[in-house]
């Protein structure tokens, strides 16, 4: 993404509804008609419910004009939201992306331990996906997660590997800690 210019400014949506589709469609319609850009878009489907996320750049009235329209909308189309303002993020030109994957028998503290992980060395969480599924073979409740993270500047990576491998070995985690790469280079 190219860095916007200096008046523009973002909004930040939250929504939850029953209809995908639809709901995309109306956000990103009413993001043109209030003359903001959709910046990024994040949709997934819990049961019944989907969760979308939209980040919308603009300038001041623009946003404005947006935000003016969300009561109505979400009245009409049966969805619950929230917003917030947003400045965009600060480069980071020597942290560097990463990306842990996760396998194991399900327990309700393994997000937690490896966000406490994370924390406690002072990598920030760019994106985080987790889906627990029955296992075919044993019918057993299996969890898998990737989180995409940023290691701060001067991370000495062998050593962050080793540790995050020696913690999940002790929560009996199946673990990787690989760079980011692009899906389409």
């Amino acid at each position: 993404m190219s860095t916007p210019p200096a008046r523009e400014q973002f909004l930040v949506i939250s929504v939850l509804g029953s209809a995908p589709m639809e709901l995309t469609n109306v956000l990103c319609r009413a993001s043109q008609e209030s003359r903001c850009s959709v910046v990024s878009t994040r949709l997934t489907r819990h049961g019944e419910v989907c969760a979308l996320v939209v980040q919308v750049a603009g300038s001041w009235d623009g946003l404005a004009r947006m935000e003016t329209s969300l009561p109505t909308l979400a009245k009409r189309h049966d969805f619950t939201y929230n917003l917030t303002r947003s400045l965009p993020l600060d480069n980071r030109p020597q942290a560097l992306p990463y990306v842990a994957y996760v396998s194991a028998a399900y327990r309700p503290d393994i997000l937690s331990e490896l966000c406490q992980f994370f924390i406690d060395h002072r990598v920030e969480l760019e994106n985080l996906t987790c889906d627990t599924y029955q296992a075919p073979q044993t019918g057993g409740t299996m969890l898998n997660a990737t989180l995409t993270v940023t290691l701060p500047a001067g991370t000495q990576i062998s050593w962050l590997r080793d540790q995050f491998l020696d913690f999940a070995d002790a929560l009996n985690l199946d673990a990787l800690i690989e760079p980011w790469r692009p899906q389409n280079p």
